[in-house]
């Protein structure tokens, strides 16, 4: 969440950032009542301390008259001492409504990260060109054509939002992850597992939760009383397997990656640019991470995104980097750049990566910091993260992009080894 010292620092310089995302009688709004509950804490906090050194000044009183042979003075009557229960009760509930207030605001957005929704998005770079295909055939029919995804099946198993691949679509599914696991581990990035159930500890460490709680799969209460969901992305896993730790500072940055299955209440879309495997409620993708130093987090951006443009371009695809405006990015990021495939059918981009830089937003919530070598005070790192990449939307980008005449898809020439071929053709 966001530095309360910040807030009281500098307001102004608080509300002009998250303006950016929100309407600014909201942020004011916000602010107000965060200020308000803070300095209610405060006030508590010093009429306790206060309590505390007069009760122990009471006790070394009545300890020093006692081994002096006088008369102790009576201690204070029992209806005061339960004052201090009470001030302490006071205080946790405002805590609890602080956090919670502080919890629901989005993370500043970098300076460069301009106001507005998907309209006010910036391209950046793009590389090659649309190929040009005189009869375009989308992904959907293509894949049913070579045999490579079922997708009635897929409903028939899971329901609307489900498919199954099949076949060399299987196999080009599995040699896509393969061969974007070998990547990852070339860059420099460890390679972990974790599990797919998180606790919802994981789930707000993220800033995924309370905002977004609805949009992920829960366990009933009665089968997990913590409060346990299946994850939306690796990165949430990532980010909590480091929960409430203190990182060696030597060795930040400290770069992961997982691979895992992805689930997500959001509906497949029912437009054409959503259609197949575009947009689903599970889903295979590749996800890098860092936690780095602050004055290391700019670097690691970049060389984050160069990373998955490397990956998009060894696969031969016409793709374009955007730069997200402060409304069409995560809340919990100050600034994202989304790598976007080239769908021959729609005439759009379509995101295959999303890769940010969280600042010290998560790690707050998370409580993830550093200690300087030799140092005694603790702050906290910076986070970032990134698709290395999302499969299911790969797998379009390759059947359509690469689509022949003849009704055969080219397999891009990195995976051709994986497939043991270098073209799919129709299923006869």
């Amino acid at each position: 969440m966001l530095d309360m010292e910040l807030i009281r620092k500098d307001r102004e310089a608080v509300a002009t950032a998250l303006a950016k995302r929100l309407d600014p009688a909201e942020v004011n709004r916000a602010l107000d009542e965060i200020q308000r509950l803070d300095q209610e804490r405060r006030a508590l906090i010093t009429e306790i301390d206060a309590e505390r050194q007069r009760r122990k000044a009471e006790a070394r009183a009545y300890a020093q008259a006692k081994r002096s042979g006088g008369t102790p003075e009576p201690v204070a009557p029992e209806a005061e001492r339960k004052q201090l229960a009470e001030l302490e009760s006071q205080l946790d509930e405002v805590h609890s409504r602080l956090r919670t207030t502080m919890s629901e605001l989005p993370n500043l957005p970098a300076d460069d990260v301009v106001a507005g929704g998907k309209e006010a998005n910036r391209v950046v770079r793009t590389f090659g060109e649309p190929p040009a295909i005189e009869k375009v055939r989308d992904h959907v029919e293509l894949s049913r054509a070579l045999g490579l995804v079922d997708h009635e099946r897929g409903v028939k198993l899971g329901g609307s939002g489900f498919w199954m691949y099949t076949g060399m679509g299987a196999r080009l599914e599995w040699a896509l992850v393969n061969w974007l696991i070998e990547q990852d581990i070339q860059a420099g990035y460890e390679f972990l597992l974790p599990p797919h159930l998180l606790l919802d500890s994981a789930g707000f460490a993220a800033g995924q939760f309370p905002k977004f709680y609805d949009d992920v799969y829960h366990l009933d209460r009665q089968s997990a009383p913590r409060g346990q969901f299946l994850l939306p992305t690796a990165e949430t896993a990532i980010l909590g397997a480091f929960q409430d730790e203190i990182l060696e500072t030597a060795k930040l940055p400290l770069k992961a990656f997982a691979y895992t299955p992805c689930y997500r209440r959001e509906a497949a879309g029912s437009h054409s640019d959503e259609r197949g495997t575009v947009r689903g409620h599970q889903f295979n993708k590749v996800e890098i991470f860092q936690f780095t130093l602050p004055e290391q987090a700019d670097t690691a951006l970049a060389e984050m995104v160069g990373h998955v443009e490397g990956l998009v371009e060894q696969l031969g695809l016409h793709y374009q980097t955007s730069l997200l405006a402060a409304g069409d990015s995560s809340a919990s990021m100050k600034k994202t750049l989304d790598i976007e495939v080239w769908m021959p059918s729609t005439g759009k981009y379509k995101e295959v990566s999303s890769v940010s830089w969280g600042g010290d937003y998560q790690a707050r919530r998370a409580a993830i910091r550093y200690r300087e070598p030799g140092g005694k005070q603790t702050r906290f790192v910076h986070t970032l993260n990134g698709s290395a990449l999302a499969t299911s939307r790969l797998f379009p980008a390759i059947l359509e992009q690469f689509q022949q005449p003849d009704g055969s898809v080219l397999v891009p020439e990195v995976l051709r080894d994986k497939l043991g071929t270098d073209r799919l053709t129709p299923v006869r």
